[in-house]
């Protein structure tokens, strides 16, 4: 039997567009090697522009779905996205505390691109308290950490401290954290990566001149495929980032809204070489 390929499990919404949630998660885990297992969390009406309408697994059907798959097949990481339902975060989260052996990364998707709210309060609290103790790497941009930390700024009207807000979500359990910088200003994007004992590594990137559909699925599914892969985290976090900005520098528009990532760019740059010398 030949050997198997790394296995990862990803629990997402379905994303008709193929940009973002599962659809991104599938095609970034094949495209780095690992064999993807998909738990469907919530069916998803939307665009290039945004998302229009959202309806939630129920939690029941979520943990079935995980259950069987993990009794059937080894899995070597989980990442974690769109759960739809405050229920469905406390059943993934059961679900997960069994197999503490596994790395978890938890992209905490709190709205669309444009904004469209994806998690009420009540899902933040239950994320805070049963998801972000059993994760690994949480991948939240600075609107994500700031809203999941709270009020983190020193005085009343001040912007929230990034590194403030760190602190407390490590505090809250998570052993990583990576917070990208898309939303925050200047001409580079700044990825910082935090541990328990504070910042592990900054790495930055030339900011890119469109807006993307799925960049935060195609970073969180790509750290998972590289834990799976066996790298350690920092060396797991900088190769996820490097995959994700080489997806989005070559990112098409198939519709009238945001970019999506091509996340087989390098099968595309493969087939342009072998063509080069052709007759």
């Amino acid at each position: 039997m030949p050997s198997l390929p790394p296995i990862v499990l990803t629990f997402a919404a379905s994303d008709p567009t193929g940009g973002a949630g599962l659809q991104a998660d599938l095609l970034t885990l094949a495209s780095m090697g690992c064999h993807p297992l998909s738990v469907v969390t919530a069916l998803t009406v939307q665009d290039t522009h945004g998302v229009k309408g959202l309806i939630a697994v129920e939690a029941d059907w979520v943990a079935d779905q995980a259950r069987l798959l993990l009794e059937d097949m080894p899995v070597d990481a989980f990442k974690v996205g769109v759960l739809g339902s405050r229920d469905n975060i406390m059943a993934v989260a059961k679900v997960v505390s069994d197999y503490p052996d596994v790395p978890l990364v938890l992209d905490p998707v709190l709205a669309s691109g444009r904004g469209d709210p994806l998690a009420s309060e009540e899902m933040l609290d239950a994320l805070r308290e049963r998801l972000l103790p059993v994760s690994t790497i949480v991948t939240p941009n600075s609107l994500e950490l700031r809203r999941l930390a709270g009020n983190g700024g020193d005085a009343e009207g001040d912007t929230p401290d990034l590194d403030a807000c760190a602190r407390r979500l490590l505090a809250l359990g998570c052993e990583y954290l990576l917070v990208t910088g898309t939303h925050e200003p200047g001409d580079e994007v700044v990825n910082t990566l935090y541990g328990r004992q504070g910042v592990l590594r900054s790495d930055r990137w030339q900011r890119l001149p469109n807006s993307y559909h799925g960049s935060g699925c195609t970073l969180a599914s790509a750290i998972a495929a590289a834990l799976a892969n066996r790298l350690p985290v920092s060396e797991a976090v900088r190769e996820a980032q490097e995959y994700t900005w080489q997806a989005l520098a070559r990112g098409f528009c198939p519709g009238t809204g945001q970019f999506l990532p091509d996340r087989f760019f390098w099968a595309r740059d493969v087939k342009h070489e072998s063509n080069d010398g052709a007759p």
